[in-house]
């Protein structure tokens, strides 16, 4: 039952039924408004059982909005808003748009956070008439439009999931949610797939699984709602929070439902599930068939997130960029750095893998195997990408056709990919002799064969080739395949043609050449005939059949049963072409959902198809090459690049990337070789080095590289062998939460809290200037005693950017720490960046010659020479009571820009050296030394 039917039998007090605007019955838009209409009556019931959405109110050919809703859609929308009637003495605001353009102003709208009730005419105006003259159309809402509930592709990325996310508090409320021992269940499904992820985790992990799902809109109970660490992951997230009944989440209701979803009387062959995650599961199908009323969406079996993926909290997903830079573009991240994919689906599988690299050794090796299958068979490799370059998005079909949201193309989409499964299948098996293909392809090329081949001929033989977008339009039926259609668009298309023909046998039979079949608005086609060739008509045997109907002055016209049936036929030939073709579309869509096992199955089939063509396509275009994974404890990078700064930099022909090696615990490859390369083997690097000399850039290429290799892909760099990682964290870059009333130092001291107290000895940490935020000697502490219980307690592998210089007297004290630095050349006063890792550590920072480089003025840079070199003389610190620092002036009169205090002359000595006092007169002389006078005066209202 609708929400609009339980407000109807009285669960919902009914609206004043006092209204402004009738619809007229043939569904155009309102005619004149008076009041207490049925139609605006109908309008405010239903808007009364929607209190939370934009109702769109279907009228003809437009959807109407009024009251508020009209005031806030025109000016989301910026369309004109216009007032029709009133209401209760004041004037209704109204706007609308388009049927034919619905899905571009649907998309605007819930980019910016709106729901919208669809309101649709459930019968045709004509039926209504039927019911008396005052009878209002049939409607109510055949749909809610949320952020998580699209798709339609108009409102889709293709390159994107669009998860809804329902979060379930696990745990007692009084916990924490930002501490370990709070749990959240989370129940994840994109309908536009299929996909559904199912997960339970400590809350304080929460802000990192949103992220890496990228959940457009997340339901959440009460509990939630007003939970500051809860709110903040969501915003951090990009998703929208959508308040639901604490009721919904129900673990029995979860299981019901899972079990209707996924047709199965027992869900233990899908493996064991929280209470937490039934819970959640229970919130996420209950907010989709209230959404979708009532219709089943089509899941996948419901896949568990988490154990067997590399963990990436927020903060180091947001550092490192993986699939969004800080921006908000997508184009400066390691996704549009690697993506060569040539499918929607190929993208999103892409997206997913970057998001949730893998941990197990074996399922990475499999993936690399895959690759290097395709690398060794390169014909094969570019005959797949060409294979797949064309094919529709299968994945994104099916759901539209079960929702009954589909059209011919979702058709033909189902068509063209169950071809390119069947070509690409075979081109697998073509290389499968001598040698077996590798596991992965083995198990893409069985799901590319799954599909019933008897679909595939059946869609071939009924679909055209280029069907038209809408299913109501029809057209889209190939001639030849149903012959009752062929007949119906005959008649609808050779009305003349047909006429013509009866026209002639009447000539035949009755003898009369002057025998004509006519049409006019009053009688419809009639026989006609002059006057005095009536006689034979009007006369048996021929008057049993051809019936008089009227007489002219020199003219008689006739009808026979024949000329009534034929123009029966023709007048209902178009409804009855369109018929026919609604009956096949809906005989396609079931043989479609009988074989939607196999059909998802191959969906994903080509999916991952299309990821291991693109990976070993960048492998081959970039150089990469595929890394060792294993269990040890080796982190032994050579020749590393960071793969998306290499890529601009080849962009802008900006000259050759620098390539550096990172040893964090060497592999028993690398032999005595290896130890002569001059880099120490320590599992902390403390690697100091000047601004803009590369220090940033390497602690992130390391960890790129380590989620390219752990998300099964070839590497960046002339090889690599790295020990699994078990957590990523990455702490590189300042950013600040004043909204939150946290500054840029607080920031980073709690996401430095977060990482020491979940780091292992199996992580990998990137740090880069911790304590820079704070006092001199505050910040050298925090950063020196982070160094040592990285090293003591959580022994996981480090990168340590910094620039206290007192930190490297640690490499000395401890032995798994070691010194590296970022090479530079000086030069004329300047220095020039080599951009290469060596070891040993940096005497000093440069800061002040990177200070010049930036574009500071030249008192500043000399004015902080001269603080520099006092300060360097008084051991860095300024005394109390020491007048020298406080004698430097800031800006001396006496020194032109760009000299030094030595170099260059003062104004006054200027002045003198110019002046030739033998050519002086006594009047010019006076005034020279008027002027001395005042340059004295300003110098000393100069001096500090």
């Amino acid at each position: 039952m609708s929400r609009s039917d339980e407000l109807r039998k009285g669960r919902v007090a009914k609206p004043e039924p006092t209204a402004p605007a009738e619809v007229s019955h043939d569904g155009d838009a309102p005619s004149a408004i008076v009041e207490a209409t049925p139609s605006m009556a109908q309008y405010l019931e239903i808007k009364a059982a929607n209190p939370d959405s934009l109702l769109w109110y279907r009228m003809g050919d437009f959807y109407e909005l009024f009251f508020q809703d009209a005031v806030t859609a025109s000016e989301a929308l910026s369309i004109v808003l216009t007032k029709r009637g009133k209401h209760k003495g004041e004037d209704i605001p109204m706007c609308g748009v388009p049927v034919h353009r619905a899905d571009e102003y649907l998309q605007r709208l819930i980019k910016q956070g709106h729901r919208v009730a669809v309101c649709e005419q459930l019968e045709d105006p004509a039926e209504a008439r039927k019911r008396g003259a005052k009878a209002v159309v049939k409607r109510d809402v055949v749909r809610l439009v949320t952020p998580g509930t699209l798709t339609e592709e108009a409102l889709l990325d293709a390159k994107a999931r669009n998860f809804l996310t329902a979060v379930f508090l696990a745990t007692p409320a009084e916990i924490d949610l930002s501490s370990s021992q709070s749990r959240v269940a989370l129940a994840s499904v994109d309908i536009s797939t299929g996909e559904f992820e199912l997960s339970e985790l400590a809350g304080a992990d929460l802000s990192g699984e949103l992220i890496r799902l990228s959940s457009s809109e997340v339901l959440a109970a009460d509990n939630l709602l007003g939970n500051e660490t809860f709110v903040r992951a969501v915003e951090y997230s990009g998703g929208k929070t959508t308040p639901v009944p604490s009721a919904y989440f129900d673990q029995t209701s979860g299981a019901r439902d899972l079990k209707a979803c996924l047709g199965v009387a027992d869900l233990s062959g899908f493996g064991t599930f929280t209470r937490g995650e039934l819970s959640a599961a229970a919130a996420v199908l209950k907010y989709i068939d209230l959404t979708q009323m009532g219709r089943k969406p089509l899941l996948r079996a419901p896949r568990r997130a988490g154990g067997g993926s590399l963990f990436i909290d927020a903060a180091s997903r947001a550092s490192l960029e993986l699939v969004k830079s800080t921006s908000g573009d997508k184009s400066s991240t390691l996704l549009a750095a690697i993506d060569r994919t040539v499918t929607g689906a190929g993208a999103r599988e892409l997206q997913a893998r970057i998001s949730s690299p893998l941990i197990a050794p074996a399922a990475i090796e499999a993936r690399l195997d895959a690759i290097a299958c395709l690398l060794d068979n390169r014909g094969l490799m570019d005959d797949m990408r060409f294979c797949l370059r064309g094919t529709p998005d299968l994945a994104r079909a099916l759901p539209r056709l079960t929702f009954g949201r589909g059209g011919p193309r979702d058709l033909a989409s189902v068509r063209d990919a169950v071809e390119a499964a069947g070509d690409a299948a075979r081109m697998l098996k073509s290389v499968s002799q001598p040698l077996p293909l590798p596991p992965e392809l083995q198990s893409v090329c069985e799901r590319l064969e799954s599909v019933p081949q008897s679909l595939a001929t059946a869609l071939k033989s009924a679909l055209v080739d280029d069907p038209p977008l809408l299913r109501r339009e029809g057209g889209f039926i190939r001639e030849g395949f149903n012959p009752d259609l062929d007949a119906a668009r005959a008649m609808r298309n050779d009305s003349r043609r047909v006429m013509a023909e009866l026209e002639a046998r009447y000539i035949e039979e009755t003898g009369v050449k002057t025998l004509r079949v006519r049409h006019n608005n009053i009688l419809g086609f009639f026989i006609e005939v002059t006057q005095l060739n009536a006689k034979p008509l009007l006369s048996p045997p021929l008057s049993e059949r051809f019936r008089h109907r009227q007489t002219m002055a020199n003219a008689v016209r006739f009808a026979t049963a024949e000329l009534l049936e034929t123009e029966g036929q023709i007048a209902s030939a178009n409804e009855r072409a369109l018929n026919l073709e609604q009956e096949i579309f809906t005989t396609l869509t079931e043989e479609i959902a009988a074989a939607t096992e196999a059909l998802t199955a191959a969906a994903a089939a080509l999916a991952e198809l299309d990821v291991y063509t693109s990976l070993a396509s960048l492998a081959l275009e970039q150089g990469y090459v595929r890394p060792i994974i294993d269990d040890a404890a080796v982190f032994e990078i050579r020749g590393g690049r960071h793969p998306v700064v290499q890529q601009a930099l080849g962009r802008q022909a900006a000259g050759p990337f620098i390539e550096n090696d990172c040893v964090l615990g060497r592999g028993p490859s690398s032999g005595t070789a290896a130890q002569e390369d001059g880099l120490p083997d320590a599992r902390i690097w403390l690697v100091t080095g000047p601004n803009m000399a590369g220090k940033s850039t390497f602690l992130r290429q390391n960890a790129l590289i380590a989620v390219m290799a752990q998300m099964g892909s070839y590497v960046p760099a002339r090889s690599a062998h790295i020990g699994v990682v078990d957590r990523l964290f990455s702490r590189v870059g300042a950013s600040d939460d004043l909204a939150r009333g946290r500054s840029t130092f607080m920031v980073e001291m709690v996401e430095t809290a977060a990482i020491l107290n979940q780091a292992t000895e199996r992580s990998l940490v990137i740090l880069d200037e911790i304590g820079r935020g704070t006092a001199t000697f505050d910040g050298l502490s925090i950063a020196w005693a982070t160094v040592e219980y990285l090293h003591g307690v959580t022994k996981a592998r480090a990168l340590f950017a910094t620039h206290y210089h007192e930190l490297t007297a640690l490499a000395r004290r401890l032995d798994g720490i070691a010194n590296v630095t970022m090479e530079v050349a000086e030069w004329q006063d300047s220095i020039v960046f080599l951009h290469k890792v060596k070891a040993g550590a940096a005497d000093r920072s440069y800061g002040i010659q990177v200070a010049k480089l930036a574009g500071l003025p030249e008192p500043v840079v000399d004015r902080a020479r001269q603080v520099l070199a006092r300060l360097e003389k008084a051991d860095r610190r300024p005394k109390a009571g020491d007048e020298s620092i406080d004698d430097l002036p800031l800006f001396s009169a006496a020194r032109p820009r760009g000299a030094s205090a030595t170099e260059s002359p003062s104004v006054v000595e200027k002045l003198l050296r110019d002046m030739h006092p033998d050519d002086l007169s006594p009047k010019a002389a006076l005034e020279k030394l008027y002027e001395l006078k005042a340059l004295a005066e300003n110098l000393k209202k100069m001096k500090p």
